[in-house]
């Protein structure tokens, strides 16, 4: 188990200093991967939640299981499209708002 002590950290440098510092390749080849994996798990969660299989879910946007258990692991992410005929499938609704 590990103790904080009630230390402040500043979890920028720490990020700078796993994945580089914001702007680099490395920085933004890591964050499109925690894109990808959050992307999944929203999904996963939302079909979990829709108590539906990931072939049922795979059946009504005609894919196939492998695709949607790809997705939900973030090993791929899905074009916006699919993004939208998936949340629709489980009936979710999309908002965005601006942030000004």
């Amino acid at each position: 188990m590990q103790i904080n002590n009630h230390q402040i950290v500043d979890y920028d440098a720490v990020l700078d200093a796993k994945f580089g510092a914001e702007g680099t390749f490395e920085r933004a080849e890591a964050e499109e991967k925690a894109y990808a994996f959050y992307t999944g798990q929203i999904i996963g969660d939302a079909r979990k939640k829709a108590k539906i299989t990931q072939a049922e879910l795979a059946r009504r946007i005609g894919s196939d299981r492998s695709y949607i258990s790809r997705v939900e692991s973030g090993q791929t992410e899905p074009k916006v499209s699919t993004f939208y005929r998936i949340m629709n499938a489980l009936g979710c609704k999309i908002e965005f708002s601006m942030i000004l």
